[in-house]
């Protein structure tokens, strides 16, 4: 097969660089290894995080889109109260981390929805379920991908003018050769100050296994999974309780906190402000990122609200998964975690009655599409990352080195994001790392491979430092930047040229900017501080 545009990996990035690709007149190769496109929104279950003015400003237009189009699906489909209907800002799950938490299928049918018209004309074919297995290329060029299909492991080899991976671990950077690092860099190499005196390529932020719960009458307990006992009884040395329990650290202060477990809590989703500067809205984990809140629904139509769980006790930081032989191992014990949390909630939790266990949750693997209950896909927050023309590191954006002045402004900017430089615990024992953040940009450099000339990073794979992933790698940026990837690689079919002349020639770098903003990219924060 043949197009102008190969896009590996249907994530969250993928879909916005193949939308981006699409809108500028190419023909796109989609491909996707899991049954829903869309990533951490949907096959990994993970509600959007964004930051606090997400419904103002600070996304593309067509991530805007994307909002607007799961908030009226919900309306045209959903049998919403006519209160929760007429709001602007409808929130179905009412969470505390994002302003719009959502079922996953949603976030699957406005994809599918979106990817339409592209579809039909022929412009657009999507390769699903399929993998990278191999790639060949020629010097500095990638010169075609194989995939291989998930289940029948029939092989379909694809070439393209321009390949951009948008895979959730880079899986084309090792497969094409080009230059990668991973795990936390040496503050020698990075000058951050968060950074150990020596690299450490195999310590990477945990990954997870979330899944979906309601709460209803009846015992849904689940068989006792194998290594309960080994989970049961593990407590991290920083934790400073058992991992299962209500206890954890609070990731900005590291003080150990109790938090609270009330399912269905009858609270008012009106009232639910989600509010990134205020705090991360986890006290009570069943409403932290809840998908759907019973009470915006008529009355009868959802016996239970639904939760999803992607709380702090489903961290699975025991190994690596990324270049490591035993990969596929630490995947199975991250599920074993997640279902021994499930158990222990279920047979053993503390309750503020003075009771444990609640038997009453469901898991609903329907919810995720995954015939084993949990979500299709682990959610990887840390991938391989380019060695690009230009790295982007802490003191670039951190709040307590750059103060008043904001993130660095890059001239060759061509996008924009907030998050706080988020860590989870990391397979090199580290606990939570987590930084305030300005308000930072995207350069253009940071998508540019050291030596590749037609392979594109197209979401946490860019140009960034173990620190600086931590707030590159959420939704509306991963989407920025893998529009951007998608756009460029089609400006670069149009014009004969390559993306490295596009960003180091200042009047080509000057058109292509000028056509990001004519698509909906911002370039620029406003006067706005950090958090």
């Amino acid at each position: 097969m043949h197009a102008d545009v190969l896009v590996v990996g249907g994530g969250t990035g993928g879909v916005a660089a193949a939308l981006g690709a699409l809108r500028a007149g190419r023909s796109v190769i989609l491909t996707e290894e899991y049954d829903w496109l869309g990533g951490q929104l949907t096959s990994q279950a993970v509600p959007p995080d964004e930051h606090t003015w997400i419904e103002q400003f600070g996304a593309t237009a067509s991530y805007r889109a994307l909002r607007d189009g799961i908030r009226d699906y919900y309306r045209r489909h959903y049998p919403l109260t006519a209160r929760a209907r007429a709001r602007r800002d409808l929130n179905p799950g009412a969470g505390w981390v994002s302003r719009l938490c959502h079922e996953p299928r949603v976030g699957v049918a406005v994809i599918d929805a979106l990817l339409a018209p592209y579809r039909g004309s022929g412009r657009l074919s999507v390769l699903q379920p399929y993998r990278p297995v191999t790639a060949a290329t020629d010097g500095d060029r990638v010169t075609g991908v194989t995939l291989a299909h998930r289940v029948s492991g029939e092989q379909i080899t694809v070439t393209a003018a321009y390949v951009l991976d948008a895979t959730e671990t880079g899986e084309l950077l090792p497969l094409t050769g080009t230059e990668y690092v991973t795990g936390f860099e040496a503050q020698s190499d990075t000058g951050e100050p968060s950074a150990p005196e020596a690299a450490q390529p195999l310590n990477m932020q945990a990954v997870s296994y979330c899944f979906a719960l309601d709460h209803v009458d009846g015992n849904h307990t689940i068989d006792r999974p194998a290594s309960y006992d080994f989970w049961r009884s593990y407590q991290p040395s920083f934790w400073g309780a058992p991992l299962l329990s209500w206890s954890a650290p609070h990731p900005r202060t590291l003080e150990v906190v109790e938090r609270g477990f009330t399912p269905n809590p009858g609270d008012d989703p009106a009232e639910v402000v989600a509010d990134q500067r205020v705090g991360g809205g986890d006290m009570n984990l069943w409403t932290f990122r809840r998908i759907a809140a019973r009470d915006n629904f008529v009355p009868g139509a959802y016996v239970s609200d639904i939760t999803l769980v992607n709380w702090p006790m489903i961290d699975y930081w025991e190994g690596p998964v990324i270049d490591v032989p035993d990969a596929e191992a630490h995947l199975a014990a991250a599920k074993e975690l997640s279902y021994s949390l499930l158990f222990w909630m279920q047979t053993e939790a503390p309750r503020a009655d003075g009771g444990t266990g609640f038997p009453g949750l469901r898991l609903r693997g329907d919810i995720t599409g995954a015939a084993d209950g949990l979500a299709q896909a682990p959610y990887i927050r840390e991938s391989r990352r380019i060695r690009a023309e230009y790295t982007v590191v802490e003191q670039d954006l951190s709040l307590d080195v750059r103060g008043g002045k904001g993130a660095m402004n890059y001239p060759d900017s061509v996008g924009i994001g907030m998050y706080r430089l988020d860590l989870h615990p990391s397979t090199g024992g580290d606990t939570y790392i987590d930084v305030p953040s300005s308000p930072f940009e995207i350069p253009l450099g940071a998508l540019i491979p050291t030596r590749m000339e037609n392979l594109l990073p197209a979401g946490k794979n860019l140009g960034t430092t173990h620190l600086t992933n931590g707030c590159y790698r959420l939704h509306p940026v991963e989407w920025n930047i893998g529009e951007v990837a998608g756009l460029l690689a089609a400006h670069c079919v149009e014009h004969k040229i390559t993306p490295r002349a596009v960003r180091n020639t200042p009047d080509r770098l000057e058109t292509f900017q000028h056509l990001l903003r004519a698509h909906g990219v911002e370039l620029r924060w406003p006067d706005i501080s950090g958090y």
